[in-house]
C-alpha cells in the first residue's frame, strides 16, 4: 500500500509502470537503456479514491488525463531508472494530495457604508488637488 495521506492509500496494483527510452541526459547510455518511466493510474476506476477526490484529480490532471480517465505521467529527467520511478510516483502523489484539498466557496461581500464614505471623501480631496493644477483661462 502506498500512503497518500492519513485517509487515502493506493494499492500498488492500481499503478502501471512502463519503461521507455529517455530523451534526456545520459550520453551513449540513452540509446541502450530504457531509463524513462511512464506511470499510468486509472483515476476514474480507482476504488481507493473517494468520488469527489477523483473528480477534482481528473480536473487537476489536465493534459495528463486520457479520454478513458487514466493519468499518464512521464519522468525522464534523471539518468537512473530508479530515480525516474521515484519522481513519477511522487508527482502522482502530489497531484492526489492537491486534489484532496477542497476549495472554500467564495461569498461575495458588499462594501460597508463607512468604506464607501471614505472612498468618496478621498475622491473629493483628489478632485480638489487636480482642480488647483488646471491652467486658468487668461482674461483679455
Amino acid at each position: 500500500m502506498i500512503e497518500v495521506n492519513s485517509f487515502i492509500s493506493l494499492d500498488e496494483s492500481e499503478i502501471q509502470e512502463s519503461f521507455i527510452r529517455s530523451s534526456g541526459p545520459g550520453g551513449q547510455n540513452v540509446n541502450k537503456v530504457s531509463s524513462a518511466v511512464q506511470l499510468r493510474f486509472d483515476a476514474r476506476g480507482s476504488p481507493s479514491l473517494p468520488n469527489d477526490v477523483a473528480i477534482r484529480l481528473m480536473k487537476l490532471a489536465g493534459s495528463k488525463l486520457t479520454q478513458e480517465g487514466v493519468i499518464v505521467i512521464v519522468a525522464q529527467s534523471h539518468r537512473s531508472q530508479q530515480r525516474n520511478r521515484e519522481e513519477a510516483l511522487e508527482r502522482l502523489l502530489d497531484l492526489i494530495r492537491s486534489a484532496c484539498i477542497t476549495q472554500k466557496k467564495r461569498r461575495p461581500t458588499k462594501p460597508t457604508k463607512a468604506s464607501k464614505e471614505r472612498r468618496l471623501e478621498s475622491k473629493g480631496k483628489r478632485s480638489v488637488v487636480k482642480a488647483t493644477r488646471r491652467a486658468k483661462p487668461m482674461a483679455d
